[in-house]
């Protein structure tokens, strides 16, 4: 038994290793960007592996030139978010609580809805945009990213609401509540790390959109930052130290999100799976 004792503290020793590296490959990405930005006026191929300084002016002229973007990517987002919520949470209810015949068919379909490409569903947008007056506004940009986070969040959340144990629903039921206030003050505060999990999600979707934002506006009216670092680089493809900087400052509102929120997306993504 002694012979072998060493061999757990060397598995652990290689498996952070192993991770540490893994982690390493995946991050320099992030790094590079990161360093590029910070050398405003080196060239692509003349980039140093440690910025020799803190130069800040290419963050300067990035937040100058994107910042209206930006702003757009956090107003489209959010109402995403919201839009995305009030459709997701009642549907998934209804999926986990009243039985409907083909319920599992639904959900089913749902996620099938996730593999259909992009361009198909932006393509079909654009037709029915332009007959709703759609095209280049915040409204129809944010229907449209909403869209990409209503199957995820039904599932998600349906799979959580089913484990609310129906003796609380019932115990609410007897004390007069309806339905639809059964819904709201006992069924979404206990689904609250499956709701955070969700609009999180969604965010996500709606911040990396760039299939929608190109397709659905063809004036500068309502540019998201995705747009805007696309034409960005065409436009500036010799200065890639304010490209990066600004895809560093697109970067930083969804890295804070993932930072603040990691636990509730632990507990929302995994409490489903116990009843």
């Amino acid at each position: 038994m002694a012979a072998h004792a060493p061999t757990a503290p060397r598995r652990r020793w290689g498996s952070t290793v192993a991770g540490l590296l893994v982690l390493a490959v995946m991050l320099f990405p992030l790094y590079w960007m990161l360093n590029t930005a910070l050398q405003p006026d080196s060239g692509l191929l003349q980039v140093d592996p440690v910025p020799p300084g803190l130069d800040l002016s290419g963050f300067t002229k990035a937040l100058t030139d994107q910042g209206g973007n930006l702003l757009t990517s956090l107003l489209v987002s959010a109402g995403a978010v919201v839009i995305c919520l009030a459709i997701a949470a009642p549907a998934a209810y209804g999926l986990a609580r009243f039985g409907l015949r083909g319920s599992r068919t639904i959900v089913f379909g749902t996620l099938i809805t996730q593999m259909v490409p992009g361009i198909v569903v932006a393509n079909a947008l654009y037709t029915s945009y332009v007959d709703l007056g759609l095209v280049n506004s915040y409204a129809g940009l944010m229907l449209a990213d909403a869209s990409l986070g209503i199957p995820f969040s039904i599932v998600l959340m349906r799979s959580f609401m089913v484990s609310i144990p129906g003796e609380v629903i019932e115990a609410a039921e007897i004390d007069g509540a309806g339905p639809v206030r059964v819904f709201l003050r006992v069924v979404l505060p206990m689904s609250r790390n499956a709701l955070i999990t969700s609009g999180l999600f969604a965010f996500l979707f709606a911040w990396s959109d760039f299939m929608f934002a190109l397709t659905l506006n063809t004036t500068d009216d309502v540019k998201p930052v995705t747009l805007g670092i696309y034409q960005y680089i065409g436009a500036h493809v010799g200065d890639w130290g304010s490209v990066m900087a600004a895809a560093v400052l697109s970067a930083v509102p969804a890295a804070i999100l993932l930072v603040l929120a990691q636990k509730y997306i632990a507990a929302g993504i995994t409490g489903g799976s116990v009843k």
